[in-house]
């Protein structure tokens, strides 16, 4: 019962003096509500570039450079990691061209092959090739040829052999187009077998899977990729998979750079918030302190009464405690709802990109503000309140 009588009192008495009270939750809320907007701004922003880097596949990729040999087992071992979150590979750029032509437009558009398979980070939400007939197109070599999902498309892969320009030909049916922002060249994506039967044919070797002859059959000998496709898993694993390479000597281009760029601007501003916070901080601590202090001084006789009554001086520090604590509730929420207006005006003058901000909080950092608030009054007013513990019961006598 105690304890509710004394944030009774407390309440009662905050409510008597509204106009300091007032000024004490004016005061706050010139300190949290600045500081709510400028770590808005601060996690919008870095949130925003981060997950527009996240969102491009091409920012994830790491590029080997120069020709390699390498095993599938190899790059069956890179796809097991932890951080790739794709590996492919790839045959060599020479051989994995493609003349395509739609019957009804005959129009032929060269393109390059790219091979895929499931959660290819290219491909997301669209139909992977199941079958070695089965391709997707990039934008600009379907609108080139006419094509959309559902069409058949006749291919033809040429070589020289002994002197004489021989071409096959076989029917290949587009199950997608990628976006524009996907995939800007003129490709198609393929299983990676249809590679190796290109490969194959132009290296002079039989390909049974189409019925292509060829002067030598293919052998049991483990097949060795120049290059791969690889992606990180996140913006994160990049360089560490870049220092996994550079450690076995093998030289791969990637978005390293660029990552550390953002990476760099989200050190930054934290570090001027955390200045910036630690002032304001520290002069609302010294302003709740002082104001403390000045409250003891003017309700002392109200307090002395309290201690004749029976009241210890944790109940007495505890009733300063509580109107600070008031204090810290109306101002929390009196600055969260002028970040919100201003979060509104913000994103509205510089949002280029639907599902980015320019200024943003999540639920728990509104938590997480409320409790620090709440935490920084109760300590500045307890320390600001130690004087109750001199006030003596004898004082209040006189106003019995």
């Amino acid at each position: 019962m105690r304890p509710l009588l004394i944030a009774s009192l407390a309440w009662r008495d905050y409510r008597n003096d509204a106009r300091l009270s007032l000024c004490s939750v004016l005061a706050l809320v010139a300190v949290i509500a600045p500081l709510l907007v400028l770590f808005g701004l601060k996690f919008g922003l870095v949130s925003s570039l981060t997950e527009r880097l996240q969102r491009d596949p091409a920012v994830r990729e790491i590029i080997p450079l120069g020709g390699g040999r390498f095993s599938t087992d190899f790059v069956a071992e890179l796809a097991a990691r932890n951080d790739v979150a794709f590996a492919l590979p790839r045959t060599r750029q020479i051989a994995a061209t493609a003349d395509l032509v739609l019957a009804a437009r005959k129009v032929v558009v060269n393109v390059e092959m790219i091979p895929t398979a499931l959660n290819d980070p290219l491909l997301q939400g669209l139909a992977v090739p199941g079958a070695i007939e089965q391709i997707v197109l990039s934008r600009t070599a379907a609108e080139k040829l006419g094509a959309k999902a559902g069409d058949q498309l006749d291919a033809s892969f040429s070589r020289q052999l002994a002197g004489q320009i021989q071409a096959q030909r076989t029917p290949l049916t587009v199950v997608a187009v990628l976006p524009l922002e996907a995939f800007e060249r003129d490709a198609m994506f393929a299983s990676l077998a249809l590679l190796e039967a290109a490969e194959d044919y132009r290296d002079g070797r039989a390909v049974p899977a189409f019925g292509w002859e060829g002067e030598r059959h293919t052998g049991e000998v483990q097949r060795v990729y120049p290059a791969f496709r690889l992606y990180a898993r996140n913006l994160t694993d990049v360089e560490p998979l870049r220092r996994f390479f550079a450690d076995r000597q093998l030289l791969v281009s990637t978005q390293a750079p660029a990552i550390a760029q953002v990476q760099s601007l989200s050190r930054n501003l934290t570090l001027v918030f955390w200045i910036i916070a630690a002032l304001a901080v520290a002069g609302a601590f010294a302003a709740i302190c002082a104001g403390a202090l000045a409250a003891v001084e003017r309700k002392r006789r109200e307090l002395s009464v309290l201690r004749l009554l029976g009241f210890s001086t944790v109940a007495l520090l505890a009733f300063v405690v509580l109107q600070a604590l008031y204090s810290g509730v109306f101002a929390a929420v009196i600055g969260a709802a002028l970040y919100a207006l201003a979060e509104s005006g913000l994103n509205q003058l510089f949002m280029q990109m639907p599902g980015e901000y320019a200024s943003h909080l999540l639920p728990s950092h509104y938590l997480v503000a409320l409790l620090a608030v709440l935490l920084a009054s109760a300590a500045a007013a307890a320390l600001g309140g130690w004087r109750v513990a001199r006030i003596d019961a004898c004082e209040g006598i006189r106003d019995v």
